[in-house]
Order: structure tokens, then C-alpha cells, then sequence
């Protein structure tokens, strides 16, 4: 039974996720301070986090940043009446997994939980495929890792599953959509930027730190590919 924490200080809302999260098979456990929950994560490494921004003491932004400054890898799907575009990305761009915008139903918070256990069950238990060495890129199913020049990435489980399935595809341009379904476990909706935000952080990791080559590329209002190109190449195609 997979164990989800619920880090949320409206003990109305907290309670009625729990209930519909135990219902569908889940052992919630609930607390209502940022501190608290950064507690939690950090001795008991629950299998999802459940996010509340606005939180008493310490918020939500700064759990997620200190877990991730901390090497915790836990799925973190983010609840908050904050539905700005800015506040959705941002919170993926420092290491949310997910972002739901209240008021949701109850069986979308499910699903999505159900989603980030899936991803978090198959970084633990899928079987480890062969090492794909691409230029100086490694990437390691055996490690959940990617290495550039030899040096880890330090990508998240998200970030290694999208890096992976790219790869996987190699050569290919790989819709959004694709990949919402394939990682997230959900179709692409109106304006949602997800996977472009993931992107941006595999390219902060990887494409930054190589020496010799680019990875990611972009094929304009279609998708992503992953294909070595030469920086001096790239460079001498900008405008």
C-alpha cells in the first residue's frame, strides 16, 4: 500500500483527500505545516507528496526546494488555489512533479497520485535495461541516472523517465502529448507546459554541462527529439 503524504492546512480539504485517497487504496497521512512535512519527507519517505503552497511556518515552495536541495526524490504533486501560469511553472521548475489548481475533483487528485506511484514503483522495481551512450551522454536505466562527461547529471526520477524515453525514441520527434501520456499518465490540456518546463531543466543538467554537444532538440509546435548536435553547428545556426 502505497504511502502518501498530505502536507495541507485546511483541515477540511486535508480530510476529504485523505478519505477519497484511502478509498482508492492509498495510506494517507496528513500534517499541516510546511516544517512538519519536510519532517515527514525527510525520516519517512513517504511514496507521493500531496503539496499545499500556502503553508504556516514554512511554505510549499521551500519544502519542495529543500527536498530537492536534500537529493529526495520523492513525487511531489502540488495543490494550490495559486493558478497562474507563473505559479504552475515555477513550481515545476524547482522540482514539482505535478500541479493540480483548486478547486479539483477528488478523482483527479487520484489519478494523478496513482500516476506519481506508478513512476515511482517503476524507478524502484522496472527491470534495468543496458546503458545508452550517446557521445558523451550516458544514460544508465541500471542507475536512474544520466552522466555527462562522466559526471552525474543529478536528474530526478521524472527528469531520468523523460531523458529515457526520448532516448528510447532516438532520432524521433516525440509529440508533448506523447510524452504527457507516457510519463504523466495524462493527455496534453489547454496551455499546459509541463513538458517544456522538464525540458528546460534536462537541458539546464545536460546540454549546459556538455562539452562537445547539444541533445535536446525542439521541432517547433510538434515536440522534442533527442539527437547529438555539435555546439559549434548549433551555434552557427543562430540567426
Amino acid at each position: 500500500m502505497a504511502k502518501v503524504l498530505i502536507v495541507e492546512d485546511d483541515r477540511v480539504i486535508a480530510e476529504g483527500m485523505a478519505r477519497h485517497l484511502a478509498s482508492a487504496g492509498f495510506d494517507p497521512v496528513v500534517v499541516g505545516r510546511g516544517e512538519q512535512g519536510l519532517a515527514r519527507l525527510r525520516f519517512e519517505r513517504p511514496d507521493v507528496v500531496v503539496l499545499d503552497l500556502m503553508l504556516p511556518e514554512r511554505d510549499g515552495w521551500s519544502v519542495i526546494e529543500e527536498a530537492r536541495s536534500e537529493g529526495i526524490a520523492t513525487p511531489i504533486v502540488v495543490v494550490s488555489a495559486r493558478g497562474t501560469e507563473h505559479d504552475r511553472v515555477h513550481a515545476l521548475e524547482i522540482g514539482a512533479d505535478d500541479y493540480l489548481v483548486k478547486p479539483f475533483s477528488m478523482n483527479e487528485l487520484v489519478a494523478r497520485v496513482r500516476a506519481a506511484s506508478r513512476r515511482a514503483l517503476r524507478r524502484d522495481d522496472a527491470p534495468r535495461g543496458e546503458p545508452i551512450d550517446i557521445e558523451e551522454l550516458r544514460i544508465d536505466p541500471r542507475e536512474v541516472q544520466a552522466f555527462v562527461d562522466g559526471e552525474s547529471a543529478e536528474l530526478t526520477p521524472t527528469e531520468f523517465r523523460l531523458l529515457y524515453q526520448l532516448a528510447l525514441e532516438r532520432g524521433r520527434v516525440v509529440t508533448r502529448d506523447e510524452l504527457l501520456q507516457k510519463i504523466w499518465g495524462r493527455r496534453e490540456a489547454h496551455r499546459d507546459r509541463t513538458v517544456d518546463v522538464f525540458v528546460r531543466r534536462l537541458r539546464d543538467k545536460i546540454d549546459r554541462r556538455a562539452t562537445r554537444h547539444t541533445f535536446i532538440q525542439t521541432r517547433y509546435g510538434v515536440g522534442y527529439r533527442l539527437e547529438p548536435v555539435t555546439k559549434s553547428d548549433a551555434e552557427a545556426d543562430l540567426p
